[in-house]
Parts: structure tokens; C-alpha cells; sequence
């Protein structure tokens, strides 16, 4: 074929990935798109009279045209439109919608030397007045004047220069528990609400969330009950009234989003809305974060509770596993996301690594290294009491499951979440959340005053709120003497027949669950070191986690802490790493807010562990998050000397101005960790009460730590291999 530009061959592959956030006026021919009074665009104006585009990536290649008056270049059956507003999955809770206002670039089949459009919608193209099977060929001119596309502020200003110490180490923190894509767990509806990124903009990512919400947050129960109560049992039987008429009697909280954020997000008060959008996660960045752990997590339990019942819908199944394959495509969408804002493949600052080696290549160049991880209840679809077209669950099947996340990138797994599965038992936990075990499974709860001794901590310790659930058994697999198959269908009225047993007080004691590692759990986890994978431990049960580090000590193979637990320093010994904190209160003396950091780098190093900790946030996972130093009765004596602007980075290359989200102020000095973007506050914060630069620098050592750990995994596995 010859085109108009006298080329004959294939046609060359045009720069598709240069226009990212650019202002340009389409051409063809001779005329300009313009608009066509205020509802439609066509082609046939002068230079003069063109309409002049942000051209905002939507993904690598992939593009909204946005005009200098906030309307969009859209096509949904034909003809060119001019819309102010767009529809998307996420304003219409509809998994399977694409909007018309994305174009993707293509070397025009008519002249190679110019585009031709096609809509991500339709598959056509972009002809002068409507889709056409023909596009018609584009030249995208540089104009100016245009209207800054809508999106969030970074606050902060200057390049990554520190990428090392002077000994070779790697310098950067580690996060090495995070939950960045939870808006896609729990049926992906809106249960968890806002996203760490949109392609269409922020204004799809972080909306108001009466979509799923409803008016004044009253049909955003699990957030009501978690945010009000936390790990106390709530009373869920003044609730009833409220769940038959799926709504909330009382406000919950203000639900506008983007651009007013009037009372979201709040990491320390409101755990179902985003902390992590990606210019915040990058503020992070900035502030020395350099490796992250991104767990796809979900629960099956809620998310049937909340559609079943009709309060919220679902994008697609509640199945843990279908939950965690979407979280995993999106975080490669993300890295794609980011790689078009910045001009192309692997330019952006977030990167998926697979190997130790890639991990250090990546934050040696100055950009955060992101590994995959898995935390979930019926891992690989292994639940304790299979139902209906559930996988048979044995030695192959594991060894396959392994392969194929292996495979995709996943090498931090937890054996166990919450509930009871094949592996293990649940961890236990003493929230309300425990409820849902019983529902997974149909077995009783299963504790027990039989604890190791001395006791090694974990969910499972302590009082048993819901005593009257509680009926120790002796074969952990046994069958499930309840049948509640029914539950995702008709989960009020499954559960409202237990009411008076879910209502008897708690059981007080040091109880523990009543179980261990299951074979195949021990299977699981030597498989998972025959991989060289990441074992992450801090979810398992009292008896499963003595057993398991039986294993680990007899392989002599590291596992990570990320919930904070070291099995008395035994998992420094092996290697292994686990998380740190600051605390919030000054005291009388300088330092009491990093002591006892300080004092867990010593027992790292007594140990013989490598000398660092980093973060464990747990942000978008249900745990709160650091709150503020200044209030009334925040902590026990006034405090003193707030965080001010602007300030320096630890590393000293970037400056940090007061953060904002849209029209809203943050206030680290009184609000907290409102997101992960306030992680330049919580370091400077502790940097002013240190005794030296010195008592810090351990943290910004733990992205070396960690990485370390992760290479040990991989030697050991080689060895145990020979």
C-alpha cells in the first residue's frame, strides 16, 4: 500500500506517547475541530477558531481531548459530541462501561505522516463529523490557552537525587503492607469507595460516595459499625431496624468527594474511602518511600452481607479470588496509568518488580519498587466447607495456584486472613468482623484456654466477644454441623436465626484458636519456600504460627512480620523482617517519639538482623491510622512545636508545602495521617523530636532491609532445592 505521503511498506509507528497533558488544536486537511454550537464538535474551522485540547492520558497511547471550555471530545453512536460531564463504570456501577471520550492514537491508514483517532468505545474512528470506518487523518498543532485538566496538587517541588548511601546500601523506606486497590475487593461496588487512580481523571477516582454510600453516608454500614466501634463488639441487635430498611437511621458522614473532600479522606476515621490516590502514594515517594508491598485483599463475607441484603451492588462476583485477579490487573493498569502521565513505558516513578535484582535496579534509579502480594480469606478458593463448583483443594492444585500467581507477578502471600480455610485456621480476630467465620464455614467458633505457653500473641488472644458462637471441636475439618449455603442470597435472614447465641456476652480469658496447620497448610508453606516467595505469618493463629516457624527454623528461611509480630526476636534471627512506628506523644525529654523505634533496631541488631524497620500502614485495610499529636485529650501533656511549611525532605532534594485535597487544607498537627500523602509530615514530625538525624536513619535503611530478606528467600530457596 502507498499513502499520501509517497511511503509505501508497513506504515511507521508514529510517537504515541508524547502529547501526555500537552495542548494541542486537531488538524486535517486544511480545516480545525471546533466546536459545533455547545453540544458537538466537527471539523471545518480556521486555525483561529480551533478548539484547543488538553490532551490528558488515559492510558499508554490513550487519550482525552479536553477543551478550553471543560468539554470533552465524546462519541458514543456516531456523532461527535461536546459533553461537560462524563458517565463511567464508576458513576454507574457498571463494570463492562467505556466511555466515549477516549481516543486512541494510530498512524492514519491515509497519510503515515499524521494519526487517525479510534474510540476506545466503538472501535471506529474519527471522521470530520462522526465515527467512520475511514478516520480522517490528524495533525496535533501545539496551541496555548488551554483549561488545566482537573486533578489534585502534589504540594511538593524538586527531583530525587538520593538513591544511596555512602556504603552501597539502598536508601529508601519501605511500606511493607499496603492495600492500594481496595476499591476493587468486595464486589467492587463501592463498599470501599474511591480509587488510587481513574482514566478518566479524578473526578471519576475520588467522587462523591452517595453513589454507593447513599445521602449522608447511611447506607455505608460496615464503615459505621467499624468507625464507631472498632475492635469492640458493637450492638448489633439496635441495628436490625436499620439493615431491613438498608439504610442507616443517622447520618454516617458527609459524602462529597472531588473538589470539596468536606470530610474525606481521614485515614484515623474513616476506613472506607481511599487514603491512597497515586499523587499521594507519590508525595510519599518524595518523602523517601521506595518499596511497597501491595496486598490484593477482600472479603467474601461483607461483600455478600451488603449486596445480598440490597444496600450496595456489585460489579462482579464477591469470590475472594475473583477480587484479587482485579486488583492485580489494575495494579499493572496503574503502572501503565502513571508511565502515560510521564511520557511513555517505563518512565513513570512506579514500577511491578519480580526479583530482588529488579527491586534494586528500580530504587537505585530513584523510583518505588512495587511487589505483589495476596491477603485473603479463601486463598486459591479453599474454604474450610467447599460449596458447589469450588476446586478440589489438594497437592497439585496448590503447587498449580502458586505457579500461575507466581507467574503474574504475586510473591508476597498470606496462608490465612480472617476466616478459616484449608490452610489454617482463621487468625481470630475480636471484631465484629468475626462474625463472618461462622457464616464461611458453618462451624461454631473455635477457641480454646489450650494456648502455647508462654502465649506468642497474634489476633487470637484474649476474650472471645461472641461466647455464645463458641463450641470448641475436635477435628478442625470436621463437617460443618450448620448449612449456610444460603447466606449470600439471604444473609440477614441466615444470620437473624443465630441472634440470640451472636447476643450472649463474651467469653474471658486467654483463649486461643484451637487448631494449627493443616497439612496441606504445611504443604503450602514449604512450596511457597521452594519458590523463594515472601511468607508472610502475622495472620496466623497461635498454634499455626508456632508450627509454622517450626518450619521456617527448620528450612532456616526468613518470613516477613508485616503486622509487627517477631516471635520474640526469632524472626530476626532468620531474617526476616517486620514493621515500626512512631509514637504520637512528645514527652519531657526529647526523643520519646523514636524511642521506641530506636528500641527495636537494637533487638534487631542483638538478633544479628540487618539494622532497619520500615512502615506496616495497613492503609485501606481496615486499621486506622496514625492520629494527631494536638487535641483535647489527645495525648497526656500539651504539646509543643507543630509541623510547619515549608520543610526539606530527610534527603534534602525535595520541598514540602502544605498538602491539600482540591479546596480542602490538611492538618497534619491536628487531623493525622489523613492519607499516605502525609508521610513527609509523620517523618518530620519525628525528625523534630529526635535527639539526632542519627535515631531516623534506620528507617530510610528498610527498603535494604526488606529487600535483603527477599534475597535470602531466594537463596534458601535455591539451596533447599539442591
Amino acid at each position: 500500500m502507498t499513502g499520501m505521503s509517497g511511503t509505501t511498506g508497513e506504515p511507521p509507528e508514529l510517537d504515541t506517547y508524547g502529547f501526555a497533558n500537552g495542548c494541542f488544536s486537531l488538524r486535517s486537511g486544511d480545516v480545525y475541530l471546533a466546536a459545533n454550537g455547545a453540544a458537538a464538535f466537527s471539523f471545518g474551522a480556521d486555525k483561529a477558531g480551533a478548539a484547543r485540547f488538553v490532551m490528558r492520558a488515559a492510558d499508554l497511547g490513550t487519550y482525552l481531548f479536553y477543551d478550553q471550555d471543560g468539554g470533552y471530545l465524546v462519541a458514543d453512536d456516531g456523532p461527535l459530541l461536546r459533553q461537560t460531564k462524563l458517565d463511567s463504570d464508576v458513576t454507574l456501577i457498571d463494570d463492562a462501561y467505556i466511555s466515549g471520550a477516549e481516543w486512541t492514537l494510530e498512524t492514519s491508514v491515509v497519510d503515515w505522516s499524521q494519526y487517525q483517532l479510534r474510540n476506545r468505545r466503538n472501535d471506529l474512528l474519527l471522521g470530520t463529523e462522526a465515527l467512520a470506518a475511514e478516520g480522517a487523518p490528524v495533525t496535533f498543532e501545539p496551541a496555548s490557552d488551554c483549561k488545566a485538566y482537573p486533578e489534585l496538587s502534589l504540594d511538593a517541588t524538586g527531583k530525587v537525587t538520593r538513591t544511596m548511601f555512602d556504603d552501597g546500601d539502598l536508601y529508601g523506606i519501605v511500606d511493607t503492607h499496603s492495600h492500594v486497590h481496595s476499591n476493587y475487593a468486595f464486589g467492587g461496588g463501592g463498599l470501599f469507595h474511591g480509587g488510587a487512580y481513574h482514566r478518566l481523571g479524578v473526578e471519576h477516582a475520588l467522587p462523591d460516595c452517595s453513589i454507593s454510600h447513599g445521602e449522608m453516608g447511611r447506607k455505608d454500614f460496615f464503615g459505621y459499625i467499624f468507625d464507631q466501634t472498632g475492635n469492640s463488639q458493637p450492638d448489633l441487635a439496635s441495628l436490625l431496624p436499620d439493615l431491613v430498611a438498608k439504610q442507616l437511621a443517622v447520618d454516617n458522614h458527609a459524602t462529597a468527594g472531588y473538589p470539596d473532600f468536606t470530610e474525606w479522606p481521614s485515614g484515623p476515621k474513616r476506613s472506607t474511602h481511599q487514603t491512597q490516590y497515586y499523587l499521594w502514594l507519590q508525595r510519599a515517594y518524595l518523602a523517601g518511600l521506595r518499596l511497597e508491598v501491595l496486598h490484593a485483599t477482600t472479603n467474601a463475607i461483607i461483600c455478600d452481607f451488603m449486596i445480598g441484603e440490597g444496600i450496595q451492588e456489585s460489579r462482579y462476583g464477591c469470590d475472594d479470588m475473583t477480587a484479587v485477579d482485579r486488583i492485580i490487573d489494575e495494579s499493572y493498569a496503574m503502572e501503565r496509568y502513571i508511565d502515560a502521565q510521564s511520557g511513555g513505558p517505563g518512565l513513570g516513578w512506579f514500577r511491578v518488580v519480580h526479583t530482588p535484582a529488579e527491586a534494586r535496579t528500580v530504587i537505585a534509579a530513584g523510583k518505588l519498587a512495587v511487589v505483589l502480594g495476596i491477603e485473603t480469606s479463601n486463598l486459591f478458593d479453599c474454604k474450610l466447607t467447599p460449596q458447589a463448583g469450588d476446586p478440589t483443594c489438594d497437592e497439585a492444585y496448590i503447587e498449580s495456584q502458586l505457579d500461575h500467581y507466581y507467574d503474574l507477578g504475586v510473591r508476597a502471600i498470606f496462608p490465612v486472613h480472617k476466616y478459616d480455610n484449608k490452610f489454617t485456621p482463621g487468625d481470630g480476630d475480636r471484631a465484629f468482623i468475626e462474625l463472618g467465620n461462622f457464616s464461611n464455614s458453618g462451624h461454631w467458633s473455635n477457641f480454646t484456654l489450650d494456648c502455647p505457653d508462654p502465649q506468642v500473641g497474634g489476633f487470637d488472644s484474649g476474650d472471645v466477644n461472641f461466647g455464645g458462637l463458641n463450641a470448641p471441636r475436635d477435628v478442625y475439618d470436621s463437617p460443618a454441623p450448620v448449612d449456610n449455603s444460603k447466606f449470600p442470597s439471604a444473609p440477614l435472614t441466615t444470620t437473624a436465626m443465630y441472634l440470640g447465641k451472636i447476643t450472649e456476652p463474651p467469653l474471658v480469658g486467654p483463649y486461643c484458636q484451637n487448631a494449627t496447620l493443616t497439612p496441606l497448610g504445611e504443604h503450602m508453606i514449604s512450596q511457597m519456600m521452594a519458590r523463594g516467595m515472601i511468607i508472610e505469618v502475622d495472620h496466623l493463629p497461635q498454634w499455626s504460627y508456632v508450627r509454622a516457624y517450626e518450619l521456617l527454623q527448620a528450612a532456616k528461611y526468613p518470613a516477613s512480620g508485616s503486622h509487627g509480630r517477631n516471635n520474640d526476636g526469632v524472626l530476626y534471627e532468620l531474617g526476616g523482617v517486620s514493621k515500626t512506628g512512631f509514637d504520637v506523644c512528645r514527652g519531657d525529654a526529647p526523643g520519646q517519639t523514636v524511642q521506641a523505634f530506636k528500641d527495636k533496631i537494637q533487638l534487631i541488631k542483638d538478633k544479628g538482623g540487618y539494622p532497619a524497620e520500615g512502615f506496616g500502614f495497613d492503609l485501606n485495610g481496615f486499621a486506622g491510622a496514625r492520629g494527631p499529636r494536638f487535641g483535647d485529650g489527645v495525648c497526656p501533656a500539651p504539646q509543643t512545636d507543630p509541623v510547619t511549611y515549608p520543610f526539606a525532605s530527610y534527603a534534602d532534594d525535595i520541598e514540602f508545602s502544605q498538602p491539600m485535597v482540591g479546596n480542602r487544607k490538611l492538618d497534619f498537627n491536628t487531623e493525622g495521617l489523613v492519607h499516605i500523602g502525609l508521610l513527609p509530615e509523620l517523618i518530620e514530625d519525628a525528625r523534630r523530636d529526635a535527639v539526632d538525624e542519627a535515631d531516623i536513619e534506620p528507617l530510610f535503611r528498610s527498603a535494604e532491609g526488606y529487600i535483603r530478606m527477599w534475597e535470602l528467600a531466594e537463596q534458601r530457596a535455591a539451596e533447599l532445592g539442591d
